[in-house]
């Protein structure tokens, strides 16, 4: 049927690839031209194109020149000239798509073109790799191109300076990890001073590896943290307890879903254990998490497979690239339950302060652009959440590599013995193979088995990452036997030995399917570069978790009818596409568990976009007088039409409107009930601003300019991020009880936004109020300082937590003060408990 579809409508890479073949040869054509152009004038062309830019040509109307200008310069300084394929690539990121580029096809000079051609509109642009190591190796290389063109090159890295970073994104092309970008964001809408963020605005992005970015780590957020200490004791009981549980007895397991509960008997078990009546009694609310977290880490969390221990500390594994994920930790207190099972010293949990999800931090960018060897099946999402097309660009030299039907195996160990038997005959020949695994645990075994075999091997896993670019530059030469976990599939490129290609060039073996084909494609794709020989093949067994999750019975069944042994695979392309079906069933769920994150954390990106801006008006503007005016009025009026809205003039509460006005905006006998009395609540709140507006006056009487309005300023922002924080913190809470609502036949993101809503607005309220309170009853002091409210919080990646203590606020002195308000340093205190004491 698909066939017959592209038959008659055409395939839509295909016209796009002839689109670009047309722009290609006209940039081709003008190469006698740059070529002889001098060193100087070559570099003049920059400027001659940022001038025809500012009087009015577009960048589309600059591509081919701008395009001919840097393959001329790559020629020059890096030896190395791109091919067409290359500038087909170039183009399509230029137009905001996705150059699906195979390994080892030249991604990184690639975008040089479409990076130099956005930074002649002097806006910036930003170069995203998936560590450190790609963003300082590419900014550097490339940055020698940028350097000889006129543009300049910056690095943003973790640990530089607010003077070094602004200094980095002030740069034509600024080269940074996701992380760094995501935190700078963060961190500039946390600052006091203007002068103290490091971003300009997010014009444009060429994301590397950005199917690892934009899909792998979309359902992760980026988080800035502080304390909110709980007690150790919970988690160690608890994990004390489920030891003593059984599974199906006490507890069932749901290995698809990942799902853990207790049945009626482990219920019994824990009241009698933890000498309690009820479980389910409210006050045991947090009990009952702290008994599912500890059930989770010890079923669902498998050591050197999901986490490592290493130095006396819970390291998470990504499932995607195999790599530690230093300083990010799982969160609601499954970290902390891991750490008690591993008999670990357990950290506090911690407030989230601010955060974002890489999905809605791209997005806000004016335009992006991606590059990766492995995109297209993931090509719906990138159409649908971020306006992107996935352009499949050919290879320059036809690829030769020979990939293989699947071998099942009935047994694990069958597959691992299969697998050792074909290594060791391939390095008895010499050629060079690259072992895939899915877990650090997989590629240990295989190591064990290979050590027995007497096979000398290099491991590439989690552990020892730090000699990642040295095992993977030697993975291609003659007899070399390389293990590595998912993360050899990214960013590095495997260039074969002298001889190695008369062998067969590079042999693939993965030992299971990754839940991705775009892992298992990586994995296939560090073979066959450049028109090299090589091949790949996958072994699987029946135990294998995506086999046992899917199709494993069925197999195992019919190798048993056969009379299979251990040894006998099953190598059937049925087979393979069996497991293919199986891995787009679980892409598909993903896809809709990423599109569900986004959707809840929509509600949030609405609200933090309205209190950034805002926020960023707060310290952008010279006058907020006018602006703290309107937040008094409106407290004002919220003030009397709570007390006025009986119908029955006698009904309401003048004593309450002036009780709360006295505490609160103004001074002693300042207004009376009697000056209230018989007037509509329309002309109660135009006194009462009139009587506020005249103390305001005062105030600014007894004070230069420059001290109100810096008063106003250091009032607004402490109790905005504040609030704020509280908010997304009470928004977390929200939203990890919300799914519970499904119980009741109701939409959890349905009541998840309608409450979102609610809290924004009561938060909203909220900053009018204390704002209020504070401009118009604190004592103005000569010494007035910014001051954070969360002074060493800590950023993490991921969907961790870090532990630093949240700092309460400065206290400010009040002329009148309740006793049992809220004491005015926001400590949550009683004033009489706290300053008033």
């Amino acid at each position: 049927m698909l066939g017959s579809l592209k038959k008659i409508f055409g395939d839509g890479n295909q016209r796009e690839i002839k689109r670009l073949q047309k722009i290609v040869d006209k940039i081709e054509a003008l190469e006698p031209e740059i070529e002889k152009l001098t060193d100087e004038e070559l570099r003049q062309k920059t400027d001659e194109f940022k001038k025809r830019y500012e009087d009015g040509e577009t960048l589309d109307d600059l591509l081919n020149e701008a395009y001919a200008v840097v393959r001329e310069g790559a020629k020059r300084v890096l030896g190395m000239r791109p091919f067409p394929v290359q500038i087909m690539g170039a183009i399509s990121m230029h137009e905001g798509n996705i150059a699906e580029m195979k390994t080892g096809e030249g991604k990184t000079l690639a975008s040089t073109m479409p990076a130099y051609l956005n930074a002649l509109s002097g806006e910036g642009v930003h170069i995203v790799t998936v560590n450190d190591y790609l963003a300082s190796r590419d900014s550097e290389d490339m940055g020698e191109l940028y350097d000889f063109l006129g543009l300049t090159t910056g690095l943003n890295a973790n640990g530089l300076s607010k003077e070094e970073k602004r200094a980095a994104y002030n740069a034509d092309i600024t080269y940074g990890t996701n992380n760094e970008y995501g935190f700078d964001y963060l961190r500039d809408n946390m600052v006091l001073y203007k002068e103290q963020m490091v971003q300009r605005p997010l014009p444009f992005a060429i994301i590397d590896e950005v199917d690892s970015i934009l899909i792998d780590e979309a359902r992760t957020p980026l988080i800035i943290s502080g304390t909110a200490k709980k007690s150790a004791d919970m988690y160690n009981a608890a994990n004390a307890f489920v030891r003593l549980l059984k599974i199906d007895e006490d507890f069932t397991y749901d290995e698809k879903t990942k799902n853990v509960q207790l049945t009626e008997d482990g219920i019994d078990k824990a009241e009698r254990y933890f000498k309690i009546e009820n479980l389910f009694d409210l006050g045991n609310v947090a009990l009952i998490h702290h008994i599912n977290q500890g059930l989770k880490a010890q079923e669902t969390m498998h050591r050197d497979a999901d986490y490592v221990v290493q130095d006396g500390e819970v390291v998470i594994v990504d499932q995607f690239t195999g790599r530690l994920m230093q300083g990010r930790r799982y969160s609601d207190g499954l970290h902390q339950a891991i750490e008690a099972k591993e008999g670990l010293p357990i950290q506090n949990e911690s407030m989230t302060l601010a955060s974002i999800t890489f999905q809605n931090f791209f997005r806000m960018y004016d335009k992006i652009a991606g590059m990766t060897g492995t995109a297209k099946t993931e090509a719906e999402e990138f159409l649908s959440i971020y306006n992107m097309h996935v352009v499949q660009i050919p290879t320059n030299k036809p690829i030769i590599r020979e990939d293989h039907a699947d071998l099942v195996y009935k047994t694990t160990d069958g597959k691992f013995r299969a697998v050792v038997e074909e290594i060791k005959e391939r390095y008895e020949k010499g050629q060079p193979v690259l072992v895939g695994t899915v877990a650090v645990e997989t590629s240990e075994i295989i190591s064990r088995y290979l050590k027995k075999a007497g096979v000398p091997h290099n491991v590439l896993n989690a552990k020892n990452h730090f000699r990642e670019a040295e095992i993977i530059e030697n993975a291609g030469q003659k007899g070399a036997i390389t293990i590595a976990t998912n993360m050899a599939g990214r960013g590095t490129d495997i260039k074969l030995g002298e001889g190695v290609v008369d062998l067969g060039g590079l042999a693939v073996i993965g030992t299971e399917r990754h839940e991705s084909r775009r892992i298992d494609n990586q994995l296939r794709g560090r073979s066959g570069r450049q028109g090299d020989p090589g091949m790949s093949r996958f072994y699987l067994s029946t135990d294998d978790e995506l086999m046992r999750r899917f199709a494993s019975d069925n197999v195992r069944s019919m190798m048993e009818r056969l009379g299979m042994d251990d040894s006998q695979p099953i190598e059937s392309k049925m087979i393979s596409r069996a497991v293919e079906s199986a891995q787009r069933r679980v892409e598909g769920n993903n896809f809709d568990a990423r599109k569900t994150i986004l959707s809840f954390d929509d509600v949030l990106r609405q609200q933090r976009e309205v209190i950034y801006k805002q926020r960023y008006e707060v310290l952008t503007s010279e006058n907020l007088r006018e602006i703290v005016e309107q937040m008094i009025a409106r407290t004002v009026a919220r003030t009397v039409q709570a007390h006025t809205a009986d119908e029955v003039d006698e009904n309401w509460e003048i004593d309450a409107i002036v009780n709360y006005l006295r505490s609160n905006l103004l001074m002693e006998g300042d207004i009376s009930e009697d000056d209230l009395k018989g007037k509509e609540p329309e002309e109660m709140e135009e006194l009462i601003m009139k009587k506020i507006l005249e103390r305001y006056d005062e105030k600014e009487a007894e004070l230069t300019e420059e001290q109100m309005r810096e008063f106003e300023k250091v009032i607004l922002l402490r109790t905005v991020d504040q609030k704020w924080m509280d908010h997304i913190d009470q928004m977390d809470q929200l939203r990890q009880g919300i799914h519970l609502r499904a119980y009741g036949q109701n939409d959890p993101l349905q009541e998840y936004q309608m409450e979102g809503f609610r809290m924004f607005e009561e938060m909203v309220q909220a900053i009018d109020e204390e704002s209020s309170r504070y401009v118009m009853k604190a004592e103005i002091r000569n010494n007035l300082q910014r001051q954070e409210v969360a002074e060493g919080a800590t950023a993490v990646s991921g969907d961790g937590e870090t532990k630093e203590k949240k700092k309460a606020k400065p206290y400010v002195k009040q002329d009148t003060v309740g006793r049992n308000d809220p004491c005015p340093c926001g400590s949550g205190k009683k004033y009489k408990n706290c300053h008033g004491s």
